[in-house]
């Protein structure tokens, strides 16, 4: 089974989240629309994982602030994950965006607070076992996120650098060959 995590602001309706589901239809795939208040978030994907997990192996795919998300449960679980323009420090991007927030999906707004960013902290993951389970998909276009915070970070993860792009991750259907390859679903 394959998870998608949205981004700050986004859905699981959003456009890469249908890619992944239309790609990968011979496979479980769910890609919820999570809370923005980062607890709740979390805690929803902890409690797929966990039910899912009974019965079948779980494979990440986090985008933007996603991305962040997914390393946490990744390194919680000791899950594959596949990360894409990941935000490596929202604590740090995610505090300029405070106040009234819109969600890219719907249109809707939301009130993203201070208390929302130090929330984010508690999901850092100081160390990582095995650098092995994660592919890291960047593009140094992006105009949101440093690619090279990532790359940085995780120096031993499966790594392709697009030059180019943007933060939504142009083309990103091209990559899921790579992706059903790394997760080993043939």
């Amino acid at each position: 089974m394959i998870i998608y995590i949205h981004g700050f602001g986004g859905s699981g309706e959003g456009v890469k989240a249908k890619i992944v589901r239309d790609y990968f239809k011979e496979q479980r795939v769910f890609a919820p629309s999570l809370s923005y208040v980062p607890e709740l978030a979390i805690q929803t994907m902890v409690d797929l994982i966990r039910l899912c997990k009974k019965d079948e192996e779980v494979y990440l795919i986090g985008s933007s602030l996603g991305g962040y998300y997914a390393l946490y449960l990744a390194e919680r679980f000791d899950l594959k994950v596949v990360l894409l323009n990941p935000s490596i420090y929202p604590y740090k991007t995610l505090a300029e965006w405070t106040g009234q927030a819109r969600n890219f999906y719907d249109e809707s707004t939301f009130m993203w607070s201070e208390k929302h960013v130090e929330m984010l902290r508690q999901y850092e993951v100081s160390y990582l076992r095995d650098q092995k389970k994660i592919m890291l998909l960047v593009q140094s276009g992006d105009e949101t996120l440093d690619h090279r915070e990532a790359v940085s970070r995780l120096p031993q993860a499966k790594t392709i650098i697009d030059e180019g792009g943007s933060h939504s991750f142009e083309d990103f259907s091209s990559k899921l060959h790579i992706i059903r390859i790394f997760f080993e679903l043939f």
